[in-house]
């Protein structure tokens, strides 16, 4: 079919990647809001890690019925459906004064945005030319974080005008706008790109369709166990427990908290922004051609360790910007998406990637709310509050640098390599 150009194509972009902007806020806020949502509901540690956990538990739990929901009605009706969810999530979470209100909200969240980026995936494989794929992608990254930049210093400067639940009354009429947008200025790109795709017979012949060959294959599993341990740490200090780290370690104010937030976010998007550029010249998917993807992912996780290890052994003024660095490694999490991806036949793309997607997301939210159990744990030991923070980042280290271990000397490569 022909590929989309122009208008259509800055209108497709535009449409999906203002719902991950979204998606991505939500994901971060949390972080930034923790210690007026605390005192105002009565929360401890261990129902925070909960209450943010939950928005992990049901995007993760969405993924599976996700991607065949995505081939059986097209990335325009599911993303607008299931934004709806997300839209009355946000409004619950903005007028419940319970735990169980604010769980509910934010579980709904979850599920409302859990197709946020395999739509907008599955999308682009359809409309667009495959040369422009790894563009595509790169730029929903920038969009994501671009997102998790506003949930610092924008909401922290908005906090006293109208509240974190004012907050959240913005953000599901956004979602709600986002929603319309995505059903009704994509109709007819999708009807045409339909009619084109009507054309030309589609040929799955060969592709052993189903989430039973991706889970039983050895190099999908080898890679899951990045994804629930090493991203699943990274993503869920990232969005939650990275705030609380530089107020109750670093002593910092909410201002300071924001500003140091939003520079991470930055860093990360200029970090993503580079390796859009570096990857596709320099990196080999299984070739003899360039790096290893697999030697370079595991090298960027390996400087993560490293760089928590230097969070663990010092509180110094100026540790904050480690936090700058670790950013710079995390990019290389992106290879692991795309490593997966190209694995699979084309036919299996989109369950690959949400089976993946699935294993990122169960990491987090065991993580997130884990966090908080071993705070409140070690608390309960004697510790101080930042002494019990620095054990469960601790803990957290050890787990990642065991999965990276168990990673490397795992041998299984894709199939078709």
């Amino acid at each position: 079919m022909p590929a989309l150009r122009g208008l259509a194509a800055a209108q497709v972009f535009l449409c999906f990647a203002s719902a991950y902007f979204l998606s991505y806020a939500f994901r971060s806020i949390n972080a930034v809001i923790a210690p007026d949502l605390m005192t105002d509901v009565g929360l401890q540690n261990a129902d925070l890690g909960l209450l943010s956990s939950a928005y992990f538990l049901s995007f993760a739990a969405l993924q599976l019925p996700l991607g065949i929901w995505l081939d059986k009605y097209g990335p325009r009706r599911t993303e607008s459906a299931l934004l709806l969810f997300a839209a009355a999530g946000a409004a619950i979470f903005a007028s419940s004064a319970s735990l169980a209100g604010l769980w509910l909200g934010r579980m709904l969240i979850g599920v409302g945005v859990s197709a946020c980026l395999m739509a907008p995936f599955k999308a682009y494989r359809q409309w667009f030319a495959p040369e422009q794929q790894s563009q595509l992608g790169s730029w929903m990254l920038v969009a994501g974080t671009s997102g998790a930049l506003a949930a610092t210093i924008p909401v922290t400067a908005a906090l006293p005008l109208i509240g974190w639940r004012g907050v959240f009354w913005l953000m599901s009429a956004m979602i709600l706008i986002a929603a319309a947008a995505i059903f009704f200025l994509l109709k007819k790109v999708e009807t045409s790109q339909h009619a084109a795709a009507q054309a030309r017979p589609a040929s799955t012949a060969g592709a052993p369709l189903g989430y039973a060959h991706i889970f039983g294959d050895p190099f999908f599993r080898r890679m899951a166990l990045l994804g629930i341990m090493n991203h699943g740490c990274l993503s869920a200090w990232q969005t939650l427990w990275a705030g609380p780290w530089m107020m109750t370690v670093l002593g910092m104010s909410k201002a300071e908290t924001a500003q140091v937030l939003f520079a991470f976010n930055l860093c990360l998007m200029l970090s993503f922004l580079a390796m859009s550029w570096w990857a596709p010249r320099y990196v080999a998917y299984g070739g003899t051609r360039g790096l290893s993807s697999l030697h370079v992912i595991a090298t960027g996780l390996g400087g993560a360790i490293l760089v928590q290890l230097a969070m663990l052994a010092t509180s110094a003024p100026w540790s904050w910007t480690l936090w700058l660095v670790l950013a710079v490694c995390v990019t290389v999490t992106t290879l692991t998406q795309t490593s997966v991806s190209l694995a699979f036949p084309v036919a299996l793309a989109g369950r690959a990637n949400s089976a993946f997607n699935l294993t990122v997301f169960a990491g987090s939210f065991a993580v997130q709310w884990g966090v908080g159990l071993l705070m409140d744990m070690f608390s309960g030991f004697g510790a101080s509050a930042h002494g019990a923070m620095r054990a469960a980042l601790a803990v957290c280290v050890a787990g990642q640098a065991l999965a990276l271990l168990a990673f490397m000397f795992n041998r299984a490569t894709p199939s078709g390599h």
